[in-house]
């Protein structure tokens, strides 16, 4: 089985509070914080390795290609995933300026059309953007099957089929996808039960979440491929459905104050908050 794995390149979530709107508000600026690979689609990395690995003889039963928009420097994030254990990378040349989940989709649906994938397995959402939408979006634009904020899956030993849960009101809901197929995946997907396939042994535990690059792997990872294009190599239609018009900080919240007694608290909240 061939996956792809698309990733996106995100400030590290950690620093959030130091992301500033440029002067005229055209932009968000991020100089001088740190790149990592979006936390959602690392978990897809390690959801689709745990698929396609025999535990029991360390060996690959497929191929696992992580794939990026963005310059340069976003190979380096894609070697973060390769030195997880992903076979080879692709990086299409562009800029988040020009994007949006309509496009970041297209773009996806070419690279399905060179790559003929069995699999697309991604992470729900970018945690920048939030837009949850590019799974979407390119299984319908495939035709395949989709499951979505899988928390779990369950493949047949011979990955002919793969049981995705995922919570909703209530409980949980099983689908059942049928290769070719799109997933995208939710944060429980690395609990060391999160993936099942059926072929490894079952008493091999994984760690909570995406695993640690061992030295080995980052040194191999250096020298296995990383494939580009543009988007006009492609022949993506960059025509964009959102356009962003400005970005602006929320309000400042005001201090606290402290009542003396219940009654002046319910007069603030029915008068001034107005909650009552």
């Amino acid at each position: 089985m061939k996956i792809l794995v698309p990733m996106k390149r995100v400030v590290d979530p950690d620093n959030a509070n130091k992301v500033k709107i440029s002067a005229d508000g055209a932009k968000v600026t991020s100089e001088g914080l740190e790149w990592k690979p979006n936390p959602f689609d690392e978990y897809a990395v390690e959801a689709a390795l745990r698929l396609l690995e025999d535990t029991g003889t360390n060996k690959m039963r497929g191929e696992v290609i992580v794939a990026s928009i963005g310059q340069q420097e976003v190979t380096q994030q894609i070697r973060q995933c390769l030195a997880m254990g992903a076979d080879r990378g692709i990086l299409v040349s562009g800029d988040d300026d020009e994007l949006d989940a309509t496009v970041v989709a297209r773009t996806l649906a070419k690279l399905v059309e060179k790559e003929a994938p069995d699999l697309v397995l991604t992470g729900k959402q970018a945690v920048d953007g939030d837009s949850n939408q590019v799974a979407q979006i390119l299984a319908e634009m495939l035709g395949w099957p989709q499951a979505t904020f899988a928390g779990s899956l369950e493949s047949q030993a011979d990955l002919s089929a793969i049981s995705a849960v995922r919570e909703v009101d209530g409980g949980a809901a099983t689908v059942e996808v049928k290769p070719p197929a799109v997933i995208s995946v939710d944060l429980r997907i690395v609990a060391p039960d999160g993936v099942v396939n059926n072929v490894s042994p079952k008493d091999k535990a994984y760690q909570d979440g995406p695993r640690y690059a061992s030295l080995r792997g980052i040194m191999k990872a250096k020298k296995k491929p990383i494939d580009t294009y543009s988007l006009d190599d492609l022949g993506v239609d960059k025509t964009r459905r959102v356009n962003t018009l400005s970005f602006s900080l929320p309000p400042t919240r005001s201090a606290g104050v402290i009542v003396e007694t219940v009654e002046e608290l319910v007069q603030k909240l029915k008068d001034e908050a107005k909650v009552l």
